[in-house]
């Protein structure tokens, strides 16, 4: 039974979310104050942490980023009643693995808490090193170097940038992207994947005269050196 911490400020969204997963065999933690989470995240060692953004005490965007302090791997879902793009954006900043929007049905919160769950651990390889010109990403022990510098990279970005990397060259769509790392097919996600690509090319690009990261319009994206 995995057990999973929820940061909701409304006691009756909270005890309907708790009773929902439980009901689906989730054991659930339910606090109110974002001050709360990290000692209830040592307390429990939850398997995933659902975040609202708006609560008390320290709101959900500074208590994920306090959480990937702490851990880097355990998923996090944020709940906002915001759909703006920026707001996203922030979330993904600061360490979030997906963001759902307020009004939100029950059964989708179930399918992206169970595709978390399902990705939760690091992409397979059959070598633990991988090598793109100056990039290094050692998927063992989810390290990336380019030039010999170490970027450091949220859960996510990792997994997107090693499935990249697997491909060798070739390109991968964004239904393939969805498919292996949100295991579900909503429109948003088109532009989770886009804002991801973003992340990697700053991190991975911005201060390389060699691109490797790369798009082919209508298909994908591709990592490889181009001549």
């Amino acid at each position: 039974m995995s057990n999973i911490l929820i940061l909701e400020d409304d006691p009756i969204l909270s005890k309907e979310i708790k009773n929902f997963l439980s009901k689906h065999d989730f054991e659930c933690n339910c606090v109110y104050d974002g001050s709360l989470v990290l000692k209830q995240f040592k307390l429990n060692k939850p398997d995933l942490v659902i975040l609202d953004i708006n609560v008390p005490g320290i709101n959900g965007l500074e208590v994920c980023k306090n959480l990937r302090e702490t851990d880097t791997m355990v998923p996090i879902l944020m709940l906002t009643a915001f759909s703006e793009v920026d707001d996203k954006v922030t979330a993904f900043n600061n360490g979030a693995d997906d963001y759902l929007v307020k009004p939100f049905h029950f059964d989708e919160m179930l399918v992206r808490i169970k595709s978390l769950l399902r990705r939760k651990e690091i992409p397979q390889s059959k070598n633990t090193e991988i090598s793109i010109a100056d990039l290094v990403i050692n998927v063992s022990e989810m390290k990336v170097f380019r030039n010999e510098t170490e970027i450091n990279l949220s859960p996510k970005e990792f997994k997107l940038l090693t499935l990249l990397a697997q491909a060798d060259g070739k390109v991968i769509s964004k239904n393939k992207i969805a498919d292996d790392l949100w295991d579900y097919h909503i429109e948003t996600n088109q532009n989770t994947i886009e804002v991801y690509i973003n992340f990697l090319r700053k991190k991975i690009d911005k201060n390389h005269e060699v691109k490797l990261i790369h798009t082919k319009v209508g298909y994908g994206y591709y990592l490889k050196v181009e001549v």
